[in-house]
């Protein structure tokens, strides 16, 4: 869910796992999506001898070949069809923050004009591509404020509501952000499941590196998509940890710091292993 240059609103993933052999799996998402664990590689060719490598799966283009088509609905296609790069990058344009405001939005329409909200009258801003921005489904999903927020939004939006369309406004909102976090969580356990296949391992423990506004933001995604993953990957333990860094560098430096904590840590389990020996060749002498 990759690119070369970050903006705020993204979600940066980072999977380690603190043991003798550590993995990352690092996740963007919001404008782009990328996946790249870090694990033992078999490509031949590569110099070097320290048996590890970032490969950058470009999950976002999942469904590029169709595969996605079976479960794509009327609002992923059209918002596809109206994107700058239609046909690729499908799987993204269905998780990704750039585009849960606009899928939101479609859907509105064509309950509005099912004549199922706001009298059947679509108001010139909420016909317009872009108007309802990510950012506001967050806010209408708020637990406290969330019906009150819906209310003032959808005036903003021009609409003549009543409390019952706000109320069906924000079950839209939350059907589509659980949506993305949940299909977040399958792709990102299908990684998870295959470094713990990989690597032979019975137990898979891992913290996961986390910066950008959706997941920091959005008062359900991180939840759900911890939730998913739980019953997707019973067998891997995961931390979720929260850089504040919006930038992307957070979790770079979520990354680095560690790996060197997870070497520090392997040089100190065998130095206390090489002192422990030393002490009973010692006992044994005297």
């Amino acid at each position: 869910m990759g690119m070369d240059c970050y903006c705020m609103s993204q979600l940066q993933v980072v999977v380690q796992e603190h043991q003798v052999e550590v993995c990352y799996l690092g996740l963007t998402l919001i404008l782009q999506t990328h996946v790249g664990p870090r694990e033992m590689t078999n490509v031949k060719g590569i110099e070097g001898e320290d048996g590890r490598m970032c490969i950058n799966t470009e999950w976002g283009g999942f469904g590029d070949d169709k595969s996605l088509d079976d479960i794509l609905t009327e609002f992923d296609v059209e918002v596809d069809k109206t994107s700058i790069n239609p046909g690729v990058h499908i799987f993204e344009k269905m998780i990704s923050g750039m585009y849960l405001g606009e899928i939101v939005r479609l859907v509105l329409v064509k309950m509005t004009k099912d004549k199922l909200l706001f009298k059947g009258q679509i108001s010139e801003a909420l016909g317009t591509p872009g108007q309802f921005e990510t950012k506001a489904i967050s806010e209408i999903e708020e637990p406290d404020s969330g019906l009150e927020n819906a209310m003032k939004i959808l005036t903003e939006l021009g609409l003549d509501w009543d409390p019952v369309d706000a109320s069906v406004v924000r079950l839209v909102c939350d059907t589509i952000s659980s949506r993305s976090a949940h299909l977040c969580a399958a792709a990102l356990a299908t990684l998870v499941n295959h470094i713990r296949n990989n690597r032979k391992l019975d137990h898979l423990k891992t913290t996961v590196g986390v910066d950008g506004t959706v997941y920091r933001k959005h008062p359900t995604f991180s939840s759900k998509l911890q939730k998913a993953m739980r019953l997707l990957a019973p067998q891997c333990d995961i931390t979720f940890l929260i850089s504040e860094d919006s930038s992307g560098k957070g979790a770079a430096m979520v990354t680095a710091v560690a790996q060197r904590l997870a070497h520090q840590s392997r040089l100190l389990e065998e130095s206390d292993g090489e002192d422990n020996e030393e002490e009973q060749e010692k006992e044994e002498g005297q």
